[in-house]
């Protein structure tokens, strides 16, 4: 049987004077080495995409992190910064594509803006700049500081006792993280289920309650190193074996 193909929306990007479509090489990367599936980018087409053609061949989906924010208009919410990036074709483009593909039972993850996408097209709000909600950390990375810390462990995170993710990392009672994100949960969507929780108390991870099949999101960013962390190798490998399941259930050969 052929591999499991995992749908791994793109970006809009602006390179030279030209638009792109762009996904990061660390979650292409992910997909093959960490899940051991085979990625196929979703170009970011917004109302021009057919979900249905594309969830056709579809045994995964993986929603990846960016610089750009989910448009608030979309949660009820002025923006609050407008010097912040945004990506409208992603969100036209993702935001229908995540709610097609839990509705068949297609195992998804979500990461950083990916975790915030799937809780708003759920119904979910967010916090535009939860470093200036009171009591709530500073979650942003400093974009001066090298890469290995800009994605190295930030703070821990308090797992749910009996949880899909503790169940997956082998039932600890916290990890270690790393941090680079300004917005997050504010209103956890209906039917989601806290999986993780950040020193400040904000969401970290959930999953989608009565999911008929994988359906996790995490703040952080696991697909860094992938292979290199125990935690993340778990997570991607769940998530592979997901995708294999819904293959031999659901694809062709």
């Amino acid at each position: 049987m052929r591999r499991p193909i995992v749908i791994v929306p793109a970006c809009t990007r602006l390179i030279g004077e030209h638009p792109n479509h762009a996904a990061q090489h660390k979650y292409v990367n992910a997909v093959v080495l960490g899940a051991r599936c085979m990625p196929l980018v979703l170009p970011a087409l917004g109302e021009l995409a057919d979900v249905d053609a594309v969830l056709s061949v579809a045994d995964g989906v993986m929603l990846t992190g960016s610089a750009s924010n989910v448009h608030a208009d979309l949660y009820g919410q002025t923006i609050h910064d407008p010097a912040l990036p945004l990506d409208a074709a992603r969100d036209a483009t993702t935001l229908p594509l995540i709610r097609a593909a839990l509705e068949r039972g297609i195992p998804i993850l979500g990461i950083c803006r990916g975790f915030q996408e799937m809780n708003v097209a759920l119904g979910g709000t967010l916090h535009q700049a939860v470093q200036e909600v009171s009591g709530m950390l500073d979650h942003r990375d400093r974009p001066q500081d090298a890469m290995e810390v800009q994605y190295g462990p930030a703070h821990p995170i308090r797992l749910t006792r009996g949880g899909v993710l503790a169940e997956i990392l082998g039932n600890p009672a916290e990890i270690q993280v790393n941090s680079l994100h300004g917005q997050g949960i504010a209103k956890l969507a209906p039917g989601l289920a806290v999986e993780a929780v950040a020193p400040d108390g904000l969401v970290e991870a959930y999953s989608v309650a009565n999911a008929r099949s994988f359906a996790l999101a995490v703040q952080w960013h696991p697909e860094w190193r992938v292979t290199d962390n125990p935690d993340s190798t778990k997570i991607f490998l769940a998530f592979g074996k997901a995708c294999i399941a819904y293959l031999e259930q659901n694809g062709v050969p």
